[in-house]
């Protein structure tokens, strides 16, 4: 049984109460460690502890910083296949995956803003001979950082970067359901030169951790991916405290594949927007709109893949493309939405159930790809975020329809949209409610770009220059030349 601990200060610690949670394998249903239950003593320790390191991480200046950031990028690419078991172990998803996804985007968010903080610029504006502006940028100080299951190393790697390099400290909350990654980050931020205090990993529940950690007077500033209902009681607290937020909440995402398409391309990229990471990825298209003229040939040729492609299984499985659910709650919310969807006249085109799996994982939370169709759009199925191996397909006959449709639920992260015609392509683009359309592509990121999402997918962007905005506070000094 391994036994995780808390790190504050440089340090592997318990939590100040003693208690602990179970940490379980997904995919067997067994647990294999624990990890501190913590509260807001902790959070009252690591927060002392990332305050008194700030002022010497941010006086180390740009280069020093830099070289730190490199060093965790290359120490975290050297144990890359150590650390895609761990991320396989502790959520569930296919370790080819956590391969050649989570470990190696982290990996590369490190490198990016390890880059990117060699190449800033100041800003200067001249207002006459004898008078000028410059832009100053500070750090924010300490910032806490709440991050979820689904893709834990790479998503707390996305925030922790940028906020390093730009000379602040952090107090960071992984989800408790998959603390192993950001345990084993913690030895090579450590082996890497960082500074103690610079990073400080709490393990714990939201509750008692994560509110905590948005209610202490010294945390200017939080960063947070995850639900939409705790994105509400987070800006709840933070907002009368006057601190910065970025919230990345929840999606539910439209894929709109029009007539004039190239099929092939479409159809196997929505098999993968549909279905890759369980579905559990916040990007997932799993709202499907096919133009009426392919909608059968979709059908037949989208089921036939799911059936014949997508096997189910052991995640250490070579050929394996979905793993297990994070959690048997989560399965169970699944199958809720799927058998709402079916109540209110839905069918099942494909899935809908666990699969029949050989021990150890036959009480593993695993659940087939499902395709659900003729799902009335005011379905709870349609409007919200499902969060599994779960789309609808739906037809539609026009543009203004189908805008209609995509646009209609709460949500507004991300859009996919399936189209050989350009003018279509930038006139849809500009109506769709989103922070992001992929057009004729899927989750092609780029990390300078901005990344967020609008109406109840959250406020604020995180990306390149965007990031640097979140993770500084900007001032305008002016100089009054004396003549």
């Amino acid at each position: 049984m391994l036994v995780l601990k808390n790190f504050i200060d440089g340090r592997f610690v318990p939590s100040e109460n003693g208690k602990v949670l179970q940490i379980e394998n997904p995919a067997t249903a067994t647990f294999y460690g624990t990890c501190p239950d913590s509260d807001q003593h902790d959070v009252e320790k690591a927060v002392s502890a990332a305050k008194r390191a700030q002022p010497e991480w941010s006086s180390l200046g740009a280069q020093k910083r830099s070289d730190i950031l490199q060093r965790v990028a290359t120490l975290l690419e050297e144990r890359l296949d150590e650390f895609a078991r761990a991320e396989s172990q502790d959520q569930g998803k296919p370790l080819t995956l956590a391969r050649e996804l989570d470990i190696p985007r982290s990996v590369s968010n490190f490198r990016f803003f390890a880059s990117r903080l060699q190449h800033l610029e100041d800003k200067v504006f001249k207002s006459s001979e004898q008078v000028f502006h410059y832009v100053e940028r500070s750090p924010v100080g300490v910032i806490g950082l709440i991050t979820p299951w689904n893709l834990p190393l790479y998503l707390l790697t996305w925030k922790i970067a940028p906020a390093l390099a730009f000379g602040n400290t952090v107090v960071c909350k992984p989800s408790e359901l998959t603390p192993l990654t950001a345990y084993l980050l913690c030895e090579v931020l450590s082996a890497a030169g960082v500074p103690h205090g610079v990073v400080n990993m709490l393990f714990g529940r939201g509750p008692a951790v994560g509110q905590a950690i948005v209610e202490h007077h010294d945390i200017r500033a939080v960063s947070f991916t995850g639900g939409t209902q705790t994105g509400q009681q987070i800006a709840r607290t933070a907002a009368p405290l006057f601190k910065k937020l970025s919230l990345e909440l929840g999606g539910k995402n439209p894929n709109i594949i029009f007539a004039d398409a190239n099929f092939e391309n479409a159809l196997s990229t929505s098999l993968r927007s549909s279905f890759l990471n369980q579905g559990e990825i916040c990007l997932c298209g799993s709202r499907i709109y096919i133009e009426s003229s392919i909608y059968p040939k979709f059908l037949e040729a989208f089921s036939q893949r799911v059936k014949e492609q997508l096997h189910v299984g052991d995640p250490l499985g070579p050929k394996t493309k979905l793993g297990a659910l994070v959690s048997k709650a989560h399965l169970e919310k699944v199958d809720h939405y799927v058998k709402r969807a079916i109540a209110d006249g839905g069918r099942l085109l494909a899935g809908g159930k666990k699969p029949q799996l050989a021990a150890p994982f036959c009480d593993g939370h695993f659940y087939e790809p499902t395709i659900l169709i003729n799902v009335p759009h005011h379905s709870c199925a349609v409007q919200e975020e499902i969060f599994g191996p779960v789309v609808t397909v739906t037809p539609f006959d026009n543009e203004e329809e189908v805008i209609q449709l995509a646009n209609e639920p709460q949500y507004g992260l991300a859009a996919s949209l399936w189209t050989e015609n350009l003018s279509r392509a930038h006139r849809m683009a500009k109506r769709l409610e989103t922070g992001i359309v992929w057009v004729n592509g899927w989750m092609l990121r780029d990390l300078r770009v901005p990344f967020g999402g609008v109406k109840a997918s959250g406020v604020g962007r995180e990306g390149g220059d965007w990031s640097y905005d979140f993770y500084t506070e900007t001032k305008d000094i002016c100089i009054a030349i004396q003549r």
